[in-house]
Parts: C-alpha cells; structure tokens; sequence
C-alpha cells in the first residue's frame, strides 16, 4: 500500500561566491544537521539518503555525511545537472511512499571553484561596453 511521504525539516547554509564560501562536506553537514534537527529526529532515524550535486565526485555524497555520522545507510549520489536537487527528493519521497523506509533524507549541495563566473564577467562587461 501507498504510503503519504512528508518533508518534516528543512534547512539551508547562506550562498557566498565561489572560492569564498566553505568545503562542500561541510555546508552540507550544517545544512542536514539543521534539517534534523528542524524535523526533531536525530540521524541515527534516517535509513536511506540521497545527495544531489553537480560539480564533485562519486563519492561526495558519502563525504558529506561522514562526519553526521557512520550508520551503515545506503548513501545515493544524484547528479542530474540543474534538477539533482529536485530528483534527490524524488527518490526520497519515493522511497517513503513506497515502504521501502520510513526516514529519507535528500540534501543537496554545491562547491563551485572560481574561474568560469570570472570569464563570463569579462565576455559580458566586453559586449555592454561595445
């Protein structure tokens, strides 16, 4: 039978500029742990979790929690361009509704180096400036 998922908590971490802002494994550790904390549970409720990020490696969704917390949980990296944030929740809700656990946690994040936004800067002030 079909169970209602619900998002019990939720949190985020201020944006800063790429080259100023925090290691990704730590803005995603304040965030969850704000989530958690939101919601009143703690993390040793969670059985299954999905991080959704772009720039990063197979493995960043394990490092993000890592410090959370070694539960032995599946950890599901989402990486789906601008929609792995939103698909990382779908596959929470998913796994909610459908019985498989009872407590899913999808968390996204993002640490972009500086270089590309800095190129951009250029070619844009170079074509309003012609």
């Amino acid at each position: 039978m079909k169970k209602n998922a619900r998002v019990l908590g939720v949190d985020m971490v201020k944006f800063s500029k790429p080259g100023t802002n925090e290691p990704y494994e730590v803005m995603a550790a304040k965030a969850v742990k704000g989530a958690l904390t939101d919601a009143g549970i703690e993390y040793r409720e969670v059985e299954q979790a999905f991080a959704g990020y772009v720039y990063g490696d197979s493995t960043c969704g394990q490092r993000a929690l890592y410090d959370i917390g070694m539960t032995g949980i599946p950890i599901i990296n989402v990486n789906n361009n601008c929609s792995s944030g939103s698909s990382a929740l779908f596959m929470a809700r998913q796994a909610v509704e459908s019985g498989e656990v009872e407590c899913a946690l999808a968390f996204g994040f993002e640490e972009m180096k500086p270089g590309p936004w800095e190129v951009f800067g250029k070619i844009a002030h170079h074509h309003s400036a012609g």
